[in-house]
């Protein structure tokens, strides 16, 4: 928590607008969505809000010794955007890292590591978003720091949702995301999968959020991206490249919203206690 914070700087065009796109589902079918094109083609392109979560992303830093964390154990806890301006297609952008918090849980049981990236556009210093994450690190606990818990998150409503959206991944889908910058080898390397308890690699978290993002833009925003404004999640259970999700939204009026997502295939929730802020 000493450290300066981590700065990194990334230059995107276009192309790596569309890669990510690609890499949460839009655009795998046309027929059924059209109004997906706008993200995969370069004539009126629009970037998805959920980009900001790869802009300037510092990579699996978690994994370098410096950090001395057992990273084939650590899994994505929670996640949060906030936007202040709507992202552009291209462009320069800075993030600065600063670890917020660390709870130790206790040696059996791990701790939570609470980071966040301020954003920027790296020639104007305008703030584009603010990224928060949180960490389980199931293997480092028990180091003597302070525990206690990071906020709640929010509460779903306890009545059927207004809106639900079904959605399919690709087999392939964790080889696609992977290329907008997210290289942890826990989602394509089935020996580093086995290392964490799992048959085979599993979906990126985030690339599931994106998921979730393109639902809540569709019912929420009209697929305007400059509307969704927030997104919170917590990552519940892990999803399997391939498989078929059900985003469940509540509208809770006043530009406010929760969401929850299910694995279709088992019921298994998969990200739950969303919650959105968009503009009406």
């Amino acid at each position: 928590m000493g450290l300066p914070p981590r700065i990194t700087r990334q230059t995107y065009t276009q192309r790596d607008t569309i890669l990510y796109a690609l890499g949460v589902g839009a655009g795998q079918d046309m027929s059924r969505h059209p109004e997906d094109l706008k993200f995969v083609y370069e004539h009126g392109l629009e970037a998805l809000p959920t980009m900001a979560v790869v802009l300037a992303y510092p990579g699996f830093w978690q994994k370098e010794p410096e950090y001395r964390l057992t990273w084939q154990k650590i899994l994505h806890g929670e996640q949060s955007i906030v936007l202040h301006q709507p992202l552009c297609t291209t462009g320069v952008v800075r993030s600065e890292m600063t670890i917020d918090a660390i709870y130790d849980k206790g040696a059996d049981k791990g701790a939570l590591l609470c980071f966040r990236r301020e954003i920027y556009d790296d020639a104007s210093g305008v703030h584009l978003a603010t990224v928060r994450q949180s960490s389980f690190l199931r293997a480092d606990g028990g180091f003597g720091g302070a525990g206690g818990n990071a906020p709640a998150p929010a509460a779903i409503p306890e009545r059927a949702p207004d809106m639900r959206e079904e959605m399919a991944t690709r087999t392939d889908q964790a080889l696609i995301y992977r290329l907008s910058g997210d290289d942890n080898p826990l989602h394509v390397d089935p020996r580093v999968a086995a290392a964490a308890a799992f048959d085979r690699p599993i979906l990126h978290g985030l690339c599931t959020y994106g998921f979730a993002g393109r639902a809540l833009l569709k019912w929420l925003c009209g697929n305007a991206s400059a509307k969704l404004r927030r997104m919170d999640a917590r990552f519940s259970s892990p999803l399997f490249p391939g498989e078929t999700i059900r985003v469940d939204i509540w509208d809770l009026a006043d530009g406010r919203a929760n969401f929850r997502v299910i694995g279709v295939g088992n019921s298994r929730v998969v990200i739950d206690h969303g919650y959105a802020e968009y503009d009406t």
